[in-house]
């Protein structure tokens, strides 16, 4: 199973990005999926979730702004990023808490999964 995010770039203060992050491989079922963010010389934070049922939860430097959305059909997070500014610029994660996977006909829940990061900038 891998995670494989996209959709990260330049982009000026005001501006818009969408970030989607694919699961793939044997993925049957995905609980939560998150985006983090890490700036530099800072920790690494959680910006949104949503559970496979739809609820959301949002770091609240990013409410308003920020929205974030699933397709379960398509093991697939997005995170709707509008009105961006400076201090957005990061590497952002995604992240799915559970995966329910099957090894040698074994059907098992798998922790903690993340994406290889994709670089947000936004210039002032």
């Amino acid at each position: 199973v891998q995670l494989q995010a996209s959709g990260g770039g330049l982009v000026q203060t005001g501006g818009s990005l969408r970030l989607s992050c694919a699961a793939s491989g044997s993925v049957f079922s995905i609980d939560t999926m998150g985006w983090y963010r890490r700036a530099p010389g800072k920790q690494r934070e959680l910006v949104a979730a949503i559970t496979r049922r739809g609820i959301t939860n949002y770091a609240d430097s990013v409410k308003g702004r920020f929205t974030i959305s699933r397709d379960n059909a398509k093991n697939t997070v997005y995170l709707q990023m509008n009105t961006l500014k400076p201090e957005d610029t990061a590497v952002y994660y995604c992240n799915a808490d559970r995966i329910l996977t099957v090894d040698s006909g074994t059907y098992y829940w798998a922790s903690d999964y993340w994406g290889q990061g994709t670089q947000v900038t936004v210039s002032s």
